[in-house]
């Protein structure tokens, strides 16, 4: 079996490999184009197809994506509004001009030469994200690219265009957004917040309005005030960007990550009457994260725990004043006991919450070490331990329950 193609059927490197290794950044993966070929060719030449809208094939052995050149047209709406076209007669510059932005739009041959037809290369000289053609707008996927690649490459310096930013604006104001598919939504999503500066993602579609339509929850803190003593910052939108701050620097975890994103929505629905104070939000905002991971098809293990740090990020936050009973809840309402990683998140995204306070980013977090005590100290009760003599059935959790709130009370000293 050989991959080798006829004379005049060429292949070329493109997007995230060519931009990368420009960047000097390793490349994720490599991507190829192949102009002059038919989806017969590639069978013949041991490539296996694996595009439903349009031809991708994988190669015999390295597995790596392989696509005819083609060009498209816009024909409904959303991300799935597109026919294509792939034939022999596709040019190279055709194929890269349906790119998103010029950085994505670079091409490098057999002989390591770059075909350039959009200036790619002198966009990620100056570290900017440009849009191609005006037919980016056609597709409202890549307002959260733009914002992902934002986040992604925001410690390399790199910024949006004025016009591509202007350009997203019209598109969110024009309702091309709420045709884009829940699935896809989270994927960028879930890509960005695994970015090195996950905020980064949500101001670039706060600036262009995306977020207010994608993630009203979110959008809607922004403007709401918090009791400066404990809030410097004051504003809940700004607040939740410093958290997500945080998290990033203290944790990869998504779950962490995510529930640090969404801890506070219950802020987003504080009567008016009360403010700045904000109490009950934490329920409230239980309530507000599971609609949106319906909403979004949020994984269940980022939902969970989410949850759990909506609900209960307070209580670790007064650590020091809880009962030993308080504590035994905490630990049994998470499931703590059974999983103890997914409670090292959580305390991971409180931690990052009292931090992400104007002035309280370097302030110690006692708190999370006094539940990680506590929770030892309960997980080091064993059943066979316990006097159980005479009890049955729910009679017997009770007094390893007892044992072990008695552990946590010599564990605080009291």
């Amino acid at each position: 079996m050989t991959t080798g193609f006829p004379p005049g059927v060429r292949v070329y490197s493109v997007g995230g490999a060519v931009r990368d290794s420009l960047l000097g950044v390793r490349p994720r993966e490599h991507d190829w184009v192949v102009v002059g070929a038919t989806p017969a060719l590639m069978a013949e030449r041991g490539f296996k197809p694996v595009g439903k809208d349009f031809p991708v094939f994988l190669h015999p052995e390295t597995k790596e994506e392989y696509a005819l050149a083609r060009r498209e047209r816009k024909s409904g709406h959303g991300y799935h509004g597109f026919t294509f076209h792939a034939a022999p007669d596709v040019t190279l510059e055709q194929d890269l001009e349906r790119r998103d932005l010029t950085i994505n739009a670079i091409a490098r041959d057999a002989s390591g030469d770059l075909i350039d037809p959009f200036n790619g290369a002198a966009d990620i000289e100056a570290r900017i994200l440009r849009h191609v053609s005006p037919a980016f707008s056609e597709d409202p996927l890549r307002v959260l690219r733009v914002a992902k690649f934002a986040a992604r490459f925001h410690h390399l310096g790199f910024r949006v265009a004025a016009e591509t930013m202007e350009l997203m604006r019209e598109m969110s104001a024009g309702g091309e957004l709420d045709h884009l598919v829940a699935e896809r939504v989270w994927q960028e999503t879930r890509a960005a917040l695994e970015c090195p500066e996950p905020r980064v993602y949500f101001a670039v579609l706060r600036e262009c309005g995306a977020l207010k339509i994608l993630f009203p929850e979110i959008d809607r803190l922004f403007g709401v005030p918090q009791p400066a003593k404990w809030h410097p910052e004051i504003d809940t939108g700004v607040h939740t960007l410093l958290v997500l701050d945080q998290v990033s620097r203290m944790t990869d975890s998504l779950p962490a990550r995510f529930a640090a994103l969404v801890h506070d929505l219950g802020k987003g629905t504080t009567p008016a009457d009360i403010l700045p104070s904000h109490h009950g939000h934490e329920q409230r905002g239980v309530k507000l994260i599971a609609r949106l991971c319906e909403r979004l098809r949020v994984p269940n293990d980022c939902r969970q725990l989410a949850e759990h740090v909506s609900r209960f990020h307070t209580h670790v936050h007064r650590a020091g004043e809880l009962k030993p009973s308080t504590m035994m809840e905490v630990l049994e309402s998470t499931r703590a006991l059974q999983q103890p990683e997914r409670f090292e998140d959580l305390l991971v995204a409180c931690e990052a919450d009292a931090r992400g306070r104007t002035g309280f980013e370097d302030r110690d977090y006692p708190q999370a070490d006094l539940f990680r005590r506590v929770l030892a100290a309960a997980r080091d009760v064993r059943s066979e331990d316990v006097d159980t003599a005479g009890k049955t059935g729910p009679a017997v959790g009770e007094a390893i329950r007892r044992a072990r709130i008695a552990a946590i009370k010599r564990e605080l000293g009291r």
